[in-house]
């Protein structure tokens, strides 16, 4: 049975790393990626830069599935202004879940969200649309990440966790159980945060006990 092909809009790391996950998950064949006009020289592991942003009206007629492979760190703006534009469009983008992660069937995921190799999200954990939840972390019981998110690498968010949509939380921090990190709020790398933040703060580095 052939595969349904798919398209990868990005041509960075992220990128890189996504095509791994997404031919690890095995149901779908890369068609190619988008990227900027500089990048359509490139190819990564068989794979051709193939068209850029202005060629996304000719692709939607073409394919019908997208995943954006696009990194998020100090801003959830690209990604998401990506993924509102897919939408309407009409392209379908769906939900990737490595082999290697452990993923509760109690556990919902969102469309267009990523989980990366070795990650853990255990019983009751909500991930809305478009996130990366990357390598390793674990999202323990109960716990609801919004829309537009990037969840670093070795991250640990305790049980009943809340982290609001547009937010990013930096490799290795440690957010404590009940805790609730507001909308578009940025978690700088390597913390521990014990106390509730506010929308559109950024916590990095003042340890708070």
């Amino acid at each position: 049975m052939n595969k349904p092909e798919i398209i990868i809009i990005g041509a960075g790391g992220h990128a890189r790393a996504c095509i791994d996950v997404i031919e690890q998950h095995g149901k779908f064949k890369i068609a190619g990626l988008v990227g900027k006009s500089d990048e359509m020289h490139l190819h990564y592991f068989g794979h051709d830069v193939i068209a850029t942003d202005k060629d996304m009206q000719k692709l939607v007629k073409e394919y019908k599935y997208a995943f954006i492979a696009i990194g998020q760190i100090n801003s959830p703006n690209n990604r998401t202004q990506h993924y509102q534009q897919l939408i309407e469009m009409g392209f379908q983008l769906p939900t990737i879940i490595s082999p290697s992660a452990i993923v509760s069937r109690y556990a919902t995921i969102g469309s267009g969200t990523i989980i990366m190799n070795g990650c853990i999200l255990n019983a009751g954990v909500k991930v809305g649309l478009n996130s990366i939840i990357n390598t390793s972390a674990l999202l323990e019981h109960d716990v609801k990440v919004g829309d537009h998110c990037h969840v670093s690498t070795g991250t640990i968010l305790n049980g009943d966790v809340t982290i609001g949509s547009e937010s990013f939380i930096g490799s290795g921090s440690v957010i404590k159980q009940g805790v609730s990190i507001g909308k578009n709020t940025l978690i700088g790398m390597g913390l521990s945060v014990r106390h509730d933040q506010p929308d559109n703060s950024r916590f990095v580095g003042k340890i708070k006990v």
